[in-house]
């Protein structure tokens, strides 16, 4: 009986703790709704279905804990497949995917209105946004949770603003030091 119950408690910990790790993903809507409230930077990650580097992102980097916590805390995180057929309220605009065809959903399908408003050329892309939804950069590509770290802070301190030169960001870049573990 003792370690039925017992089983029971670590079953429902370990269940906590996986429900507790995981980014608190909402529609880029929500996030510019959110930000009329509370000002907070937008992060949001364009994907799609048939993108293995988009899996590995997910499964590798926004699974982490540190990444997780720091991303809950200082922005709005929004998901977004970049190829998807929702419609999209985004700056007075609508946005669609005229040319989507659901036979095509998980292979290559045509880029989302929103995808080249961002002028997401590649999968996965991090679209950063400032607190009033204005793009500041999107980050293309695969990212480790210690490269994706860089950008989160140096976007959160708004550091980016005085790196107006290759020379002063790659001056930045080997001073940084990453805390999250890959």
């Amino acid at each position: 009986m003792k370690k039925t119950i017992l089983l029971i408690l670590a079953m429902a910990f370990m269940s906590f703790n996986a429900l507790a790790q995981k980014i608190n993903w909402i529609t880029l809507e929500e996030a510019v709704d959110l930000q009329n409230k509370e000002p907070k930077k937008i992060m949001m990650d364009a994907y799609t279905n048939w993108c293995g580097p988009c899996k590995m992102l997910d499964k590798n980097t926004f699974q982490k804990k540190e990444v997780v916590d720091y991303v809950n805390e200082h922005y709005y995180a929004v998901k977004f497949n970049a190829e998807g057929d929702e419609m999209i309220n985004f700056n007075g605009q609508e946005f669609s995917n005229p040319n989507y065809n659901p036979a095509l959903a998980n292979r290559r399908n045509s880029a989302h209105e929103l995808s080249r408003f961002f002028k997401i050329q590649a999968y996965p892309t991090i679209v950063f946004l400032d607190e009033k939804a204005n793009l500041i950069f999107p980050l293309t590509g695969y990212k480790t949770p210690s490269q994706i770290e860089l950008y989160l802070k140096m976007f959160k301190k708004d550091d980016h603003k005085i790196l107006d030169t290759q020379e002063k960001f790659n001056e930045y870049f080997r001073a940084f030091k990453s805390e999250f573990k890959d």
